[in-house]
């Protein structure tokens, strides 16, 4: 599994013109799914990103978690995240997960997260969403499993 995390001051996500989530400070965090992934990787995710201390403590040093702060998420899926640009000029997704195979995993990695104590909202798979990131810092950091 693949994670693009964004610490945000707010962001919505929307589907034409009706919001699933919306928060104030915390994360949004782009989940993409491989072929080979399983619940192990949806959980060792949540665990990491729910104790990952990217968020600034009183001095602004970045030492605290987003459990620290009270912060929310919201988990998108992001089956780009597993593009493959090596050749030609259209990215191949060849190495996602199918959409049967995908949902439940990006589910489970959402359930997973609410688990380890970050409220958690989520987008709709396979939906074209509208995903407004007010990026912080800006604070952006990739993680793969």
């Amino acid at each position: 599994m693949r994670a693009l995390l964004q610490r945000v001051s707010r962001a919505k996500v929307s589907v034409e013109n009706r919001t699933l989530a919306e928060i104030g400070p915390g994360l949004v965090i782009l989940v993409g799914v491989g072929q080979d992934d399983a619940d192990a990787d949806a959980r060792w995710l949540a665990e990491k990103i729910a104790q990952m201390r990217i968020f600034e403590d009183a001095q602004g040093k970045t030492n605290v978690s987003i459990l620290d702060t009270g912060g929310a998420a919201i988990v998108v899926s992001q089956f780009t995240l597993y593009a493959d640009t090596r050749k030609g000029r259209r990215p191949s997704f060849v190495h996602a997960a199918a959409p049967d195979v995908a949902a439940p995993l990006v589910e489970r990695f959402a359930e997973h997260l609410a688990a380890q104590g970050v409220p958690t909202q989520s987008g709709e798979f396979g939906a074209h969403m509208l995903v407004e990131i007010h990026n912080d810092g800006p604070v952006t950091i990739w993680l793969e499993r």
